[in-house]
């Protein structure tokens, strides 16, 4: 979900901006380890698809859209630092040049959306990676799971954020109920989009698959 300059008072915008500044740099910390050879052009194709899918906006409040996120699918495919980084570049070329979303906004936007939105999908993806990893029908499952929370934990941040500093004119109430209600169908939206992303990367290249990839798996899937 896009915000808008204005929707939060200078101080709020400049907390957010500080929280997004720090995380962007825990993970681009950690991201090194899992880019290589091959999963490097994965996380520049995650960060197109995600590019191409947030275009697609629907209007929920004045200064607030919603759409599709990317974050878990961007995670299951590339791991959790890399696909934070994928979304976070994804927001930052919208906001310059495409004037979508507010760069007062932007490190709102980048917590929520690269953050918040991305860990919640991919701690859910990773409380089920055993289901996931007995079938198709579990990855499937996972991968729809965690791309609901992650639409949904990423509109909570929103509320979140207007409830510390909301400058917009509308109530909380009414601000929670809108953003999340909507972000509530449009995660199921989501998780279809993502299971089926998810799903035909597995079956073609499994080892390219973050989510599938750990341990003795990962070093048979190298040789």
């Amino acid at each position: 979900m896009h915000m808008s300059d204005g929707l939060l008072n200078a101080q709020t915008a400049v907390l957010f901006a500080a929280v997004a500044i720090a995380g962007l740099a825990v993970a681009l910390t950690k991201a090194r380890a899992d880019l290589d050879d091959r999963t490097a052009p994965m996380a520049g194709l995650v960060a197109a698809f995600v590019f191409a899918a947030q275009m697609i906006n629907f209007p929920v409040l004045p200064g607030v859209s919603g759409h599709l996120l990317g974050g878990a699918l961007a995670a299951i495919l590339a791991g959790p630092w890399v696909g934070a980084l994928c979304v976070a570049i994804v927001l930052v070329v919208q906001a310059l040049l495409f004037a979508d979303g507010g760069l007062t906004m932007l490190g709102a936007n980048i917590t929520n959306m690269a953050l918040i939105g991305t860990a919640a999908g991919y701690l859910v993806a990773l409380a089920l990676r055993r289901f996931a990893r007995r079938s198709r029908a579990g990855l499937l499952a996972t991968a729809f799971v965690a791309a609901w929370v992650n639409t949904v934990a990423a509109s909570g941040g929103f509320v979140l954020e207007y409830a510390v500093g909301g400058a917009a004119g509308f109530g909380l109430g009414t601000a929670a109920v809108a953003v999340v209600g909507v972000h509530c169908l449009i995660g199921i939206g989501e998780g279809v989009i993502t299971a089926a992303t998810v799903g035909a990367v597995a079956a073609a290249r499994p080892d390219l698959v973050h989510l599938l990839r750990t341990g003795k798996q990962t070093e048979e899937n190298v040789r």
